[in-house]
């Protein structure tokens, strides 16, 4: 029976396992940790044969290697552990290159990008579904890809969000459109260098039969039609920002399509049906509708989707109003740009809450835009004593020391009555990991202490 390794004992970890074990694979598990909650899934594996090790690292015994190492996405891709087996010979993929091999005969829509993914994943997932298809979201959203592929009926289309991470792991996957957000420093403690990171996004998208680009990414736009003459580009700005020949673009309070040099534009939806605030989210309405018409949907499908469309959890979310300030959600902003998107998005003047983990990138424009919007500024986590220093560098002094969500909350409501703010808004500009196991549960605690607060 060949046998394989899986590491990491999270959603996709253990996914990935199931569907190796249905194949007919010898699978262990393993992880780093452990913990309750990590104990209680290793037993309920033993009773499906699947050998769970934890607060363990695979270690290779030279005569009886596995055949296979399926990485999940949290792993880096070059620690020695990995190099040491593709040195060896032993086939080492990500989850996702796994669900891409039992997948391969289903169209894919792969997005990828710094920010905005989640938000066009599930737009797009939603505007498929809308038109009758079975076209679950997965990857870094929703369903592990594996679960995907372990469903006992495969799916119309896979739409599909890809951290470079998960790209970095995926060999052979090639999907049928591939989808480019946003592009700007991120993950540079893992990538190294800015060129790396960008190889990596850019190999999804080489792969991809058909291309859409967001045409006003600096970045990407700078680059333009001379590296990727076949795509698909958008602008909010209008027709005369559309990069190369045709693509999607906002005239008149429509998205408009120019599918070809010689095409006739064609208006498929108004902008005002989509309920999520801010020129970003414009954006990732643009990028959604073009993936949809280059996947065949039509625009009745397209129209319902978006009116109903509720946003994206942990993105601008809309917690709760009291005495006339909106709490606002947006953990999912992990890094300076997301956080100053996020800045950008709400009402004046603000009350933030930041902090966490700091990341490695420019804070300039973030720092600006607080200068610009925010009456004060709350600061938890690890990062609070640098950012705290980084406010005062720019001659930003109305901010507090908090460390933590539970003082952060109710002294944010305090001071917004001060100053007479219209929003308390949770955009950390970090990471969750000093705190919290990832943003998620960072964002379901606020909610929590939001709604305490409101109902108190």
């Amino acid at each position: 029976m060949p046998r394989a390794s899986v590491i990491g004992l999270g959603k996709s970890g253990i996914a990935a396992a199931r569907l190796l074990k249905r194949e007919g694979w010898e699978v262990e598990l393993s992880d780093r940790n452990t913990s309750e909650a990590l104990l209680q899934q290793q037993q309920e594996l033993a009773t499906e044969q699947i050998t769970v090790k934890l607060g363990y690292s695979l270690e290779f015994n030279e005569s009886d290697l596995p055949q296979l190492i399926i990485v999940s996405p949290g792993v880096p891709w070059d620690i020695p552990l990995l190099l040491k087996a593709r040195e060896l010979g032993i086939e080492t993929i990500g989850e996702m290159e796994l669900a891409w091999r039992h997948l391969r005969s289903q169209p894919w829509v792969g997005i990828t990008g710094t920010n905005g993914k989640t938000t066009t994943t599930a737009l797009i997932a939603a505007i498929f579904q809308a038109a009758g298809l079975d076209a679950p979201a997965c990857g870094n959203i929703g369903y592990a890809a594996c679960e995907v592929a372990l469903a006992e009926k495969h799916p119309d289309w896979v739409i599909a969000e890809l951290s470079s991470y998960q790209i970095e792991s995926s060999v052979t996957l090639t999907p049928r459109i591939g989808v480019w957000t946003t592009f700007t420093p991120d993950h540079l403690s893992r990538h190294k260098t800015l060129e790396n990171y960008y190889d990596i996004k850019a190999k999804l998208l080489r792969q991809s039969q058909l291309q859409v680009f967001n045409g006003d990414d600096a970045y990407l736009s700078k680059l333009g039609a001379s590296h990727w003459p076949d795509a698909y580009w958008t602008s909010v700005k209008g027709k005369d920002y559309l990069i190369g020949e045709r693509g999607f673009y906002i005239e008149d309070g429509w998205v408009v399509e120019k599918l070809a040099p010689t095409a006739t534009p064609e208006p498929i939806v108004e902008v005002s049906a989509l309920r999520m605030v801010g020129e970003h989210n414009q954006q990732n309405l643009l990028m959604s509708v073009a993936a949809a018409r280059l996947g065949g949907i039509n625009r009745d499908a397209i129209s319902h989707a978006i009116r109903e469309f509720p946003g994206v959890s942990h993105r601008l979310e809309h917690i709760c109003t009291w005495e006339g300030i909106d709490f606002i959600n947006d953990s999912k902003a992990t890094n300076y740009d997301a956080a100053e998107v996020g800045l950008a998005s709400v009402k004046n003047p603000a009350i933030l809450i930041a902090g966490g983990e700091a990341k490695a990138g420019d804070d300039t424009a973030w720092l600006a835009k607080i200068q610009a919007k925010a009456a004060a500024v709350l600061l938890i986590g690890n990062a609070a004593p640098a950012f705290a220093q980084r406010l005062q560098e720019v001659g930003y002094s109305s901010y507090e020391i908090v460390e933590t969500m539970e003082k952060a909350v109710p002294r944010g409501a305090e001071l917004a009555k001060q100053h007479q703010a219209a929003v308390v808004l949770l955009s950390p500009a970090c990471a969750s990991f000093d705190q919290y196991p990832n943003f998620e549960v960072r964002g379901d605690h606020f909610r929590e202490l939001c709604l305490a607060w409101a109902g108190s």
